[in-house]
């Protein structure tokens, strides 16, 4: 019986808290303010506003805040890099954590190809000459290291066509781009 009283008497608290803090909505014409928490501590239903309106409401607000979110987002550039290094340890456990290939699967299955074609054609396609403008100068320091090796390198003598001495030559490339990928990461690679 005392069990019942403490969860009658915590359900009680977490409503008048959630009535404090604006929440909840008192219904017009309500004249007790516990009144509002009757449905919820009989019913535990909560009132939402309807899909179609919230809905609607989201798409034209965010549709007009691009500018303040470059802006806040740009601004936070410092503790985003700061942040999200220090979770590295976070990250692993994520992707390492059971049953990830799984998850991992069943995600891709229920996104499925046609909201993967539909966000292409309505989002991806508008916006990949204006990224690739955007990402020229990135995309130059980003190559140049690997173009100047490969330039520098001295390779094995090329050998008859079909000669397996050929694939060496090739090797010495992947070997000396992996390198290089792993010394750009810094110490422990």
């Amino acid at each position: 019986m005392l069990k019942g009283k403490m969860l009658l008497g915590l359900l009680l608290l977490v409503g008048v808290l959630a009535l404090a803090g604006g929440l909840i909505a008192i219904p017009d014409g309500a004249g007790d303010p516990l009144a509002a928490l009757a449905p919820i501590l009989v019913f535990g239903a909560i009132k939402v506003k309807p899909l179609e309106g919230s809905a609607t409401k989201w798409g034209e607000n965010a549709s007009r805040a691009a500018a303040e979110f470059a802006t806040n987002a740009e601004a936070a550039a410092e503790d985003w890099a700061k942040n999200t290094a220090a979770a590295a340890g976070n990250y692993h456990q994520a992707v390492t954590a059971a049953g990830i290939q799984e998850r991992f699967r069943r995600g891709v299955v229920k996104a499925g190809a046609a909201k993967f074609a539909r966000k292409i054609r309505d989002v991806a396609q508008n916006r990949f000459a204006s990224g690739v403008t955007a990402a020229l100068s990135d995309y130059k320091a980003g190559v140049e290291p690997y173009l100047t090796l490969i330039a520098g390198l001295t390779l094995d003598a090329r050998k008859p066509r079909g000669d397996p001495a050929n694939i060496r030559r090739v090797e010495q490339i992947t070997k000396a781009l992996n390198a290089k990928r792993i010394a750009g990461l810094g110490p422990g690679g």
